[in-house]
């Protein structure tokens, strides 16, 4: 094996030293957020919530993907969630055009063909969170057990906005 994660490997045994124990896995504030994958969001800081308080799921975009229902499900039937936040942000890559967009960017910067490959893009982010709400405010294992609400976070400010 190379080196190549030697750094991060030894940046976790100081963190080990450290390291939350004895959590249980709820979700102790009730909170699940789905969100995007982009290192500039901090979605337990920009709500005011700690480690342990919530269920952080992460998908390009912050779209409601399948694997991120199955979590809110398992969130909200197995983990004591009741609060659902969907949150898209300002300048995404995702929301920045089509998958076929995307796919000619990389391209471009690669030389690799990913025409045709299925990104989830969406330049309608408003419509988009729309859909993901509904989508799981209706679903049969989490209506009426849990209160699902769409956000926008301004990358530039820090600050959310509900868009319903």
């Amino acid at each position: 094996m190379d080196d190549t994660f030697d750094d991060l490997l030894a940046a976790n045994r100081r963190y080990a030293n450290s390291a939350p124990r004895n959590f249980d896995g709820y979700a102790h504030a009730g909170i699940a957020v789905v969100t995007c994958m982009d290192s500039r969001l901090q979605p337990l800081e920009m709500i005011g919530l700690f480690l342990g308080e919530a269920k952080i799921l992460r998908t390009p975009g912050g779209h409601v993907t399948p694997d991120a229902l199955a979590g809110c499900i398992l969130g909200v039937d197995l983990l004591r969630v009741d609060r659902i936040l969907v949150v898209s942000h300002s300048k995404c890559a995702i929301a920045s055009g089509t998958d076929a967009d995307l796919a000619r960017r990389i391209n471009d910067a690669t030389g690799l063909d990913a025409n045709g490959y299925t990104f989830d893009a969406d330049p309608d982010q408003t419509g988009r969170i729309r859909a993901d709400v509904k989508l799981l405010a209706e679903h049969p294992l989490i209506a009426g057990r849990a209160t699902v609400g769409g956000f926008h976070y301004d990358v530039e400010t820090g600050l959310l906005e509900r868009v319903c």
